[in-house]
């Protein structure tokens, strides 16, 4: 609970350092340090009623002894020392300004997640290595080759908001490894975001988050093997997830803006509202992806719709629709062996089930299609 409070301050902390001369790197380690200690002794700022304040100015002398231990940089030391100490810090667009440095267009998708992780979130370098499943010294080389990488661009510089939401949709779909959920991770700097920018688009992110991660506790069975969406508990379902994320859509979409995440989200909101795999009403699912292929021209949404068609208008037309796209997309093996299984062909179904259970690219996406193959050819 305490390290939560803290790494919410983090974004307007390293702001304010960077705002007061501070260069991102050495503020960002300084930033780091601080809230281990903070996270360490918590009887220190427990009575603190400023604790952003507090946060900025352990911070500020934790850059000032690096800044010292560094020669090259006295000349920006002697020219910050003087700063007056933090007092209240008011709120400032300080958030997505860091935002925007950390989704920078020079950085590769992996660098910018990982920064974001860092310096956004507050993850340690450990934790965030932890959840990619590296080693903690090749994220440390990832981050500093990042931090380094943005180290001259100006912190007012103007951002890519899109860029932004991207870099959240990458930390969303990695999913939950390590000891950091990155889901939920996603859930709280998303929330943050929508707190910083009023944008359509951020909403409907959000609530594709909130959509999803409603159906999380449903997804997988004790021994951690996949259930399909038309197998799962819905009883299981957080409805109050459900509800927070429809009722954000919902205001998204009533400004008449209509981008991809918003979409998406729409397409989650109509699956979460069946109360019965039977139920949903699929034909308006197509009518959705409709909306989405033209906002994207997206070759993996093209595939999603083919199999939407099938479950609206039956198989054969899912398989027609299908027949149109690339057949070395991800995951184009297995919604063949799908729409086949659901039109009879189980011979046919079952060979393609085994095929895209090779290409799979997770251990559980693996397993759950080599199960549907077996099922089919053994019974």
């Amino acid at each position: 609970m305490h390290e939560a409070r803290l790494r919410e301050l983090i974004p307007g902390v390293l702001a304010a350092l960077v705002r007061r001369g501070a260069d991102f790197a050495t503020a960002e380690d300084a930033v780091q340090e601080a809230l281990l200690r903070a996270v360490e002794k918590p009887g220190v700022w427990s009575d603190v009623d400023d604790l952003k304040g507090w946060l900025i100015t352990a911070a500020w002398r934790r850059f000032l002894d690096l800044a010292r231990a560094d020669a090259s940089r006295r000349d920006r030391e002697d020219r910050v020392a003087d700063e007056p100490p933090a007092g209240p810090v008011q709120p400032t667009d300080d958030t997505l300004a860091l935002y925007f440095l950390c989704a920078h267009p020079r950085l590769t998708p992996t660098s910018a997640v990982a920064l974001t992780l860092r310096a956004v979130g507050g993850l340690t370098t450990k934790q965030i290595a932890q959840a990619y499943l590296v080693p903690e010294s090749t994220m440390a080389q990832r981050i500093s080759r990042a931090k380094r990488t943005v180290g001259d661009v100006r912190f007012d510089s103007p951002g890519d908001l899109r860029t932004v939401l991207k870099v959240l949709y990458l930390v969303f779909n990695e999913g939950y490894s390590g000891d950091v959920d990155l889901a939920a991770e996603a859930i709280r700097l998303a929330r943050q975001l929508a707190a910083s920018t009023d944008d359509e688009e951020v909403a409907g992110l959000l609530a594709l988050f909130l959509l999803h991660h409603a159906r999380r506790p449903a997804r997988t069975r004790a021994d951690g093997s996949l259930v399909p969406l038309a197998e799962q508990v819905r009883g299981l379902w957080r409805r109050e997830l459900i509800a927070e994320g429809v009722d954000v859509l919902q205001a998204a979409l009533a400004r008449d803006r209509l981008g991809e995440y918003q979409a998406q989200a729409a397409i989650a909101a109509l699956h979460a509202d069946a109360q019965t795999a039977d139920e949903t009403d699929w034909v308006q699912i197509v009518e959705w992806y409709d909306e989405l292929v033209a906002l994207t021209g997206s070759p993996v949404v093209r595939l999603n719709r083919a199999v939407a068609v099938g479950e609206a208008d039956g198989p054969r037309a899912g398989l027609a629709a299908l027949a149109d796209l690339d057949p070395t997309l991800p995951r184009h093996t297995a919604a063949a062996a799908y729409l086949h299984e659901r039109a009879g062909d189980v011979a046919l179904a079952a060979d393609l089930y085994a095929r895209a259970a090779a290409a799979a690219q997770n251990v559980a996406e693996r397993n759950h299609l080599i199960r549907r193959a077996a099922t089919l050819r053994f019974g």
